[in-house]
């Protein structure tokens, strides 16, 4: 049969006679009949290896040709010296301040805790100890997502992040990682890995001004790094990735949730045990930021130290490392801060509700309202202890508050008391609480109180009175808020506190403590005064008629100080006030200095009570003790002139004593008497001090060791009230200080100074009372 055309063999080509013998593959299609469906998957294959090679190929020729020669000096981290900043300490080294650019302390890696450093490998880089500086693996996955157009994975070891941090920007291109890769190779190269680790740890930058763990660690929480938890490790070693992502200040939230997957990540590479685990997880977390990191508040002595130092050395005090001591003490500086904030506290609540700080209004979205209320929280910051909230709900007699840690607090009872006229519907509308209205809180003997920003101000200073030393100062209320120190900066008229300084010039014109003069109504007119006729009330309005200059002093009573400089005369009394340190211009030699006309401030106020209390000695006020470098060399140490030192002897040591029991009289049975009492000793001294309308309120006193000055009120000169005085409200808070200062301090009694015998009952100095001296003053 005839085979069809197309299926012919073709022309001059024979047909195979021969069988095939060749052995064959069933099931498997033989590759010479040029369909096998291998060959494209092949051909890919070889083509992504050429790819990949010859890309590998020119990365290695980038990264040894133009790259490697071009490497920076890693010169900064064999000799690392980092900027780190000015550091100010208590005399008992507790931190207090810290200024400079780069909040950083350098600590060596054996003072890091264990925890911390297992949190940062656990969540930056577990392989640390294993890799040569580049973890291969991490960086294959890296460079396929970022082929893939996603320039987000870095895969960077410690090492790595320790080039970038140092030589590199952080830019995300191909050939900056190639220039961190051969820097993480020469750096291991050089140093080992501890070291390596020290170096990240010391400068990472960690968000809020913190650069390195050590100053996170007292920026955050407020502690020294040694001291933190496994808990708070955790939360820290989350920062490195995006400190302001997971910022606990601002972000607590998503900072808790990064906190809690690296304690998953520590747990399973069993750098903790189960347990730790458990308790990290349930641990609650005391954030401070910055501007709430110190556990003692020294802002105002800080500061002025910061001032002394720049006008002294210029900015390089901010990049030097140097570290002051100062010589104030913690326990000084806590109790006299707890004072001024509760004797402010105190004057605050007694007085009208200002209204409160700001509206806002209330979504019914509940997640838009909270972000409402959040953000209400952030503009209104708490103070310390002077909580802020939102109000979300307020009726006659209980509101609900919430406030910045999410909680709600239901105020009612004496809680209210500040602001019941506030709660009703007639009252102003400015002065009205109502849902979204921003408002103080105060925690107080375990009640929730409604309080308020106060508007006075206060001041507090103490030192000892035999060498100088500050041991605490207090310049005002909140020094976030009002900067201006009222320890140095305030001339404020001190009123009867002033008074002292008059009878110490009195007593040596002849004048005793039990000199009879006359406590009766006296007009004095304008040819004596200079100008207008005067006449000069007590502070009572009440008049005793004759009686002794001791009893005199102990009332505070204005005519008969009026009658001694009348005596006296103003002129030899405005000389004589210099030898306490006050400058003459701001006392004029009228009769109203008597009354404390003139202007001080208060740590001139302690100055001139050292002198009674050191028995005559002028010792000037200081406040740096030791200045250190980085390298622990001393580059100053006080030397102060103490009463054992050289101290200049400026008041008779008989005065002294006679005025030291006349100021011991005023804590005995005068206008400070309550001291004694609440103290429990007989060894202090001092003198109360109103102004006219109240506008300054003052206790200055002392102990033979510390004395101590108390001040309150507005910056803008106003009454604090018809009542308010200097032993209600400036006493309160020595008394409160005296407390601490005085714990351990065993009582004194001074001996009694050749030349002074007593007359009628009392101290006498017969050099200055010759011939009985002045017994009566009309």
């Amino acid at each position: 049969m005839a085979l069809p055309p197309k299926d012919r063999p073709p022309l001059n080509q024979r047909s195979n006679r021969f069988p095939d013998r060749r052995p064959r593959q069933y099931g498997v299609k033989s590759a010479s009949n040029g369909k096998s469906g291998s060959n494209p998957l092949v051909k890919a294959l070889l083509i992504i290896g050429v790819v990949f090679a010859l890309v590998f190929t020119l990365l290695l020729g980038y990264a040894f040709l133009i790259a490697k020669p071009n490497l920076p000096k890693i010169s900064a981290l064999t000799d690392y010296n980092p900027k780190t900043p000015l550091r100010i300490y208590t005399a008992d080294k507790v931190l207090i301040g810290e200024f400079g650019e780069e909040r950083r302390k350098v600590i060596p890696l054996s003072e890091i805790p264990l925890s911390m450093r297992n949190a940062v490998i656990a969540t930056e880089d577990d392989r640390f100890y294993s890799h040569g500086g580049v973890d291969y693996v991490g960086v294959i996955r890296a460079a396929t997502a970022n082929l893939r157009g996603h320039l987000s994975q870095g895969a960077s070891t410690i090492t790595m992040q320790v080039a970038r941090n140092f030589f590199l920007s952080n830019e995300k291109t191909f050939s900056r990682k190639i220039y961190e890769i051969l820097l993480a190779w020469e750096i291991e190269s050089q140093l080992s890995k501890d070291k390596i680790l020290e170096i990240y740890m010391n400068q990472i930058f960690l968000g809020q001004r913190a650069f390195g763990f050590s100053s996170a660690a007292q920026i955050y929480f407020g502690k020294e790094l040694k001291d933190i938890s496994i808990a708070e490790s955790a939360m820290l070693a989350g920062l490195p990735k995006a400190p302001s992502a997971y910022n606990p200040v601002t972000n607590f939230r998503r900072a808790k949730i990064r906190q809690e997957y690296i304690l998953q990540r520590m747990r399973d590479l069993s750098y903790i045990t189960p347990e730790d685990y458990k308790k990290a997880m349930t641990e609650e977390l005391h954030i401070r930021g910055l501007g709430n990191e110190f556990s003692t508040r020294a802002d105002f002595p800080s500061e002025m130290v910061r001032q002394i130092l720049l006008a002294q050395y210029g900015d390089a005090i901010y990049s030097q490392g140097i570290d002051v001591y100062t010589t104030i003490l913690k326990a000084d500086q806590d109790a006299a801060y707890k004072a001024v904030r509760h004797g402010i506290f105190e004057y605050d609540l007694r007085h009208a509700y200002r209204g409160p700080e700001g509206f806002i209004d209330l979504p019914e979205d509940t997640v838009k309202r909270q972000r409402a209320i959040d953000e209400a929280l952030l503009a209104y910051p708490q103070l310390d202890d002077l909580q802020s909230g939102v109000v979300l709900d307020a009726k006659p007699k209980e509101m609900q508050v919430m406030i910045s840690t999410g909680d709600v607090i239901t105020i009612k009872g004496d809680g209210l008391k500040l602001a019941s006229a506030s709660l009703t519907d007639s009252s102003q509308p400015k002065k009205r609480l109502r849902p979204g209205a921003v408002v103080r809180l105060l925690f107080d003997s375990g009640v929730w109180k409604l309080a308020q920003l106060p508007q006075v101000e206060a001041a507090f200073v103490s030192m000892n009175a035999e060498t100088g030393a500050i041991l605490s100062l207090v310049g005002g209320f909140d020094f976030r808020r009002n900067q201006f120190n009222h320890v140095t900066q305030a001339l404020r008229q001190p009123g009867s506190s002033f008074k002292p300084f008059i009878y110490a010039a009195a007593i040596e014109k002849g004048f005793t403590p039990s000199t009879m003069v006359n406590d009766a109504p006296l007009s004095i007119g304008s040819m004596e005064t200079g100008s207008q006729a005067w006449e000069p009330k007590n502070y009572d309005g009440k008049y005793e008629g004759m009686m002794r200059l001791r009893t005199a002093l102990a009332k505070s009573k204005n005519l008969v100080s009026v009658r001694i400089i009348r005596a006296i005369g103003p002129s030899y009394a405005q000389e004589y006030i210099q030898r306490f340190g006050f400058e003459p211009e701001k006392h004029p030699p009228y009769l109203t200095m008597a009354l404390g006309a003139g202007s001080v401030t208060p740590l001139q106020m302690a100055s001139a009570y050292s002198v009674f209390a050191n028995g005559g000695y002028r010792v000037d006020p200081y406040l740096i003790n030791k200045m250190v470098d980085s390298k622990g060399n001393i580059l100053f140490e006080a030397k102060p002139t103490s009463v054992e030192d050289g101290a200049p002897r400026v008041l008779d040591a008989r005065t002294a004593f006679v005025m030291d029991s006349m100021l011991q009289e005023v804590t005995k049975t005068g206008t400070a008497a309550s001291a004694r009492a609440k103290l429990g000793r007989n060894d202090i001294a001092g003198k109360t001090g109103t102004t006219n309308d109240s506008h300054d309120a003052w206790f200055a006193g002392y102990n033979p060791k510390v004395v101590a000055i108390a001040w309150i009120g507005f910056d803008k000169p106003a009454s604090l009230g018809d009542r308010e005085t200097g032993g209600g409200l400036a006493l309160p808070m020595w008394i409160s200080y005296m407390t601490t200062a005085l714990k351990d301090i065993p009582q004194t009694s001074r001996e009694v100074p050749t030349g002074v015998t007593q007359a009628d009952g009392d101290w006498f100095i017969p050099e200055f009372a010759t011939g009985g001296g002045t017994r009566e003053l009309q």
